[in-house]
């Protein structure tokens, strides 16, 4: 008789809030995956299991969360540190080589913390800033874009077709390009003239860039990288049902998941 292994679902911690999102369409995603147990746990108390005392029952750990920023203070947003006991408990995770997928919106999560961002490859911003060491412009947002994705070899990769369409939010953004493999390109323009100012829509001025500017940037919207002893994964897309019903994107995640988890 053949010997039948059922293997056990991968278990992902998916750390939300931060950002509005429709939570059940995002939810949904997850329990549609075959071999996935995810489960929701918002901010702040996400945090308090990012070390790897409060991760040793999970495969994974899923970023779909935007802390750092009070976007209800007088003049929003105001940054706000992460608290120690975070900075040495996801430090310690990630020597452990506990994977992550980041996915969209985490881009522009805890703003002050660099060290982040240098294990997350990006970071998107609110306000004008210094990234390593140099003076950045604010980021740009577009909702809805219709655009065609491309996949580039990758295990994240497999079983996709080389080219899919979506239609999701794309960030003009800061990419630490050198230090990623490329995953994801996209064929829409990364210019200035086809994003929004996110330092002018916080100020209440939304879909405007009147006196912005960014440099253009590259096509790249979905990145592999190695954070200390893990594995990390960046997908951009992810704002809404145009990525998360897709089942393109529902595959790329799934994939995202069991190549930082070792699987």
């Amino acid at each position: 008789m053949p010997i039948i292994r059922h293997h056990a679902a991968l278990r992902a911690l998916v750390a939300v809030r931060g950002h509005p999102f429709d939570r059940s369409g995002f939810d949904v995603m997850f329990q549609a995956m075959d071999g996935v147990s995810a489960t929701m746990v918002d901010q702040p108390a996400a945090a308090l299991l990012m070390n790897p005392e409060g991760m040793r029952d999970f495969d994974v750990l899923v970023l779909y969360d935007m802390p750092g920023l009070d976007f209800e203070a007088a003049e929003p947003p105001v940054f706000v540190d992460p608290p120690a006991p975070l900075q040495a408990g996801f430090r310690a995770l990630l020597e452990q080589g506990k994977g992550v997928v980041a996915l969209h919106h985490a881009l522009a999560a805890w703003p002050t913390w660099a060290e982040y961002h240098e294990w997350l490859g990006g970071q998107f911003l609110y306000r004008p800033a210094m990234v390593r060491d140099a003076p950045a412009p604010d980021s740009g947002y577009r909702h809805d874009v219709a655009y065609t994705a491309s996949t580039l070899p990758h295990p994240v990769t497999q079983g996709l077709p080389p080219h899919f369409a979506l239609q999701d939010e794309l960030y003009l953004a800061q990419v630490f390009a050198d230090d990623v493999v490329p995953l994801l390109t996209c064929d829409a323009p990364f210019t200035r003239d086809h994003f929004w100012s996110a330092d002018l829509a916080v100020r209440g001025h939304m879909f405007a860039n009147e006196g912005w500017d960014h440099p253009p940037v590259q096509p790249l919207i979905g990145w592999a990288k190695q954070a200390l002893a893990s594995r990390l994964v960046y997908l951009q897309p992810g704002d809404g049902p145009g990525a998360w019903d897709n089942a393109a994107y529902r595959t790329l995640v799934r994939n995202a998941m069991r190549w930082v988890a070792g699987q």
